[in-house]
């Protein structure tokens, strides 16, 4: 009886070297970026989760809202601002990539340069950005 599936000896090209077993993806741009999405939309939400936490604060101790805002000012809460920047900048571009390709006939074949582009657009933003803010930082940790 015939098979319809093909072995892994028959379905590799020529010259590729064998996937080990149980693996499911090869550790291409493209996963990396699914892994990227996951995480960065996780991280967003998460920060809106304690945002409205702490807002929510204010209605029931207006002294424990001032005290959480103070730990806010902290300096180091620059690095985490600038965290939050960088996971909201990659997942918004990175989404409309995704939709891009999802909902564009040529979308699918254009996704890795789509996904070079957010790249590039998320270091050129970001690269000021962080160097902005992680001057305000030691301005203000160590003086200035």
């Amino acid at each position: 009886m015939a098979s319809t599936t093909a072995t892994a000896a028959e379905g590799r090209p020529r010259g590729e070297a064998p996937r080990a077993k149980g693996t499911l993806y090869r550790g291409d741009l493209g996963m990396w970026s699914w892994v990227a999405h996951r995480i960065t939309g996780v991280l967003t939400f998460f920060f809106l989760f304690v945002h409205v936490l702490d807002t929510a604060l204010v209605r029931v101790s207006p002294n424990a809202y001032d005290t959480v805002i103070e730990t806010y000012k902290h300096p180091l809460m620059i690095v985490f601002e600038l965290g939050l920047l960088a996971a909201v900048l990659f997942h918004a571009f990175n989404g409309i990539r995704v939709m891009l390709v999802d909902f564009w006939s040529r979308g699918p074949s254009l996704q890795r340069p789509m996904l070079w582009t957010v790249l590039g657009l998320w270091l050129v933003l970001i690269i000021p950005a962080a160097i902005s803010m992680i001057t305000r930082a030691a301005t203000e940790l160590f003086g200035g």
